[in-house]
C-alpha cells in the first residue's frame, strides 16, 4: 500500500507533500483499524470455539474463569499488534517525506528513500515470518521483497502510462 501511494503521488510532475503525507497516514490508520477489528473478531470466534471444546472435555463451564480472561486478553493483544503494524511501517516510510516537507531533501529523493525503506520492511517481515515458520528465513525475505518490487514496478508502469 505504501509503495502504491509513493508511486501514485510522489512521481507526478508536481508532487504535493501534504497529499502524500495525508494519504500515507490516513491509509495506514484505515488499514490498521480494519485489520485490528477483523483479527479481533476472528480471534474471538476461534478462541470461543476452542473454549467450548475445552468445556466439553473438562465437563465444566469456563465462563468468568482465568482461562476466559486470558482468551479475551490474547485476542486483544493480537488485534492491537495488527493495528499498530501498519502505523509502524508508515512511520518508517513517511520519515523521508517529513524531511522533504521540512526542506531538508527533495521530494523525488524522499520517494526513493521511502521505497528503499518500505522494501527493507518487506524483507524484514519475510525473514520474521520465515523464522517463525518452517521455511528458509532469508528466502522468505527475498520472496516478500520480490513481490513488493513487482507491485512497485506495476504501479510505476501504470503511473507512466497515465
Amino acid at each position: 500500500m505504501l509503495l502504491g501511494i509513493t508511486v501514485g503521488s510522489a512521481f507526478v510532475a508536481e508532487p504535493e507533500l501534504e497529499v502524500i503525507l495525508g494519504t500515507m497516514l490516513s491509509s495506514s490508520f484505515a488499514i490498521g483499524i480494519s485489520t485490528g477489528v477483523s483479527v479481533y473478531e476472528a480471534e474471538i470466534m476461534e478462541r470461543e470455539k476452542r473454549t467450548v471444546e475445552m468445556e466439553r472435555a473438562l465437563l465444566t463451564d469456563l465462563e468468568d474463569t482465568e482461562i476466559a480472561k486470558l482468551v479475551k486478553m490474547a485476542a486483544i493483544v493480537i488485534s492491537l499488534i495488527n493495528f499498530i503494524t501498519p502505523l509502524v511501517a508508515c512511520a518508517i516510510s513517511i520519515a523521508p517525506f517529513i524531511l522533504a516537507y521540512l526542506g531538508f531533501i527533495e521530494v523525488q529523493k524522499a520517494a526513493w528513500i521511502s521505497i528503499g525503506a518500505t522494501i527493507g520492511i518487506l524483507f524484514s517481515a519475510g525473514v520474521y515470518i520465515g523464522r517463525n515458520g518452517k521455511g528458509n528465513a532469508i528466502l522468505k525475505g527475498i520472496k516478500m521483497t520480490a513481490f513488493g518490487i513487482i507491485a512497485f514496478l506495476i504501479g510505476y508502469c501504470i503511473e507512466m502510462l497515465i
